[in-house]
């Protein structure tokens, strides 16, 4: 009876396109020590991102090793409070929630990581690495439990033996299934997938990307998807965020970015994906240097020791919000064309 009531409250929730997060200028900053005296220095993992989430729609955060995507996921997923802005999931508002109002907003956003072998016990048979979320957050019977844990192995497709089994005795592959599996036991409204591919051969790649577009449909959840694969994204994503040095530098919907990019960091990006078309060409746009710590980024805009277009305004005055061709974008570029073109 409680399986049933708490079904039909997740399907009553489900409604088409409704926002189920709001982020507005987040941030995550961490103090470094410097000696017994010395002041603390910032580091700015994630300084400024906002975004929303609907039910049926992936927004996927792309961008280098270093820009502040698994940070913004740790955030999102409650791992690690936000240290400035405001992050709203449903109703409540995250940053100023009480811990009973979070441990209730967790079941609602769940994670599933990179490695799946690593957020697993090995000395836990998978039944009950399913079963154990629902045992710690609601009160159905071991029956109960099994019943759900079996029906969720069937739905991304594991066999009822599996339930048995232990961690090492499946494939990368069947990992991943089953941690998808376990981030679904408490019917989230929310899933964040942070490189959830990266590390399955490319053929593997393909099932778990359909598995998910098809469990989204199902579901209709929210998915923010972490990546740094571009080809990945425009597969699977709705509406991409491109990140550097923990802000945003290009937002928009995904047909938008790939057939119109605004900010040279993404073009840049997309320039070094493959291109499907073998007699297609495109313009290879190689970034020179290191990007920058972010305990000392940068003055004006912080790309700007890496664009092969920056100007003298870029190093003086921080970018201001451009909406271009469908995205929304932090650039100097095309407001000094507007400013040109009108002159």
């Amino acid at each position: 009876m409680v399986e049933t009531d708490m079904n039909s409250q997740a399907k009553a929730d489900r409604k088409a396109g409704e926002t189920v997060l709001v982020a507005d200028d987040i941030k995550r900053h961490y103090e470094i020590p410097q000696g017994a005296f010395g002041k603390p220095r910032i580091l700015k993992a994630v300084d400024g991102a906002s975004f929303t989430l609907q039910r049926g729609q992936t927004l996927a955060v792309v961008g280098e090793s270093g820009c502040g995507k698994s940070t913004l996921a740790r955030v999102v997923t409650m791992i690690e409070p936000a240290s400035g802005g405001s992050l709203r999931i449903g109703k409540t508002d995250v940053v100023n929630a009480s811990r009973s109002q979070l441990a209730a907003l967790r079941s609602k956003v769940q994670i599933v990581f990179q490695n799946p072998y690593g957020s697993l016990n090995p000395r836990q048979k998978i039944g009950a690495a399913l079963e154990e979320p629902l045992l710690v957050n609601t009160n159905l019977s071991k029956k109960q439990r099994e019943a759900k844990a079996r029906a969720m192995m069937a739905e991304v497709g594991l066999r009822p033996e599996h339930y048995d089994r232990y961690p090492h005795m499946f494939s990368g592959g069947q990992r991943q299934r089953i941690a998808i599996a376990r981030a679904l036991m408490l019917d989230p409204s929310i899933l964040v997938l942070d490189e959830p591919t990266s590390a399955l051969d490319v053929s593997i790649q393909a099932q778990v990307l359909n598995l998910l577009r098809d469990i989204q449909k199902r579901y209709n959840l929210a998915y923010l998807f972490i990546s740094h694969d571009l080809s990945v994204v425009r597969y699977i994503a709705d509406e991409v965020m491109v990140m550097y040095l923990g802000h945003p530098v290009e937002q928009g919907s995904r047909d938008a970015i790939f057939a119109s990019p605004q900010h040279p960091y993404t073009k840049a990006l997309l320039s070094a994906t493959p291109v499907a078309d073998p007699e297609g060409k495109r313009e290879r746009i190689v970034l020179t240097g290191e990007l920058p710590s972010p305990i000392a980024p940068p003055p004006g805009c912080t790309f700007h020791p890496r664009c092969p277009m920056a100007a003298d305004i870029c190093k003086r005055l921080v970018p201001p919000v451009q909406r271009v061709c469908g995205t929304t974008s932090w650039c100097h570029r095309p407001w000094e064309a507007e400013t040109e073109s009108a002159a």
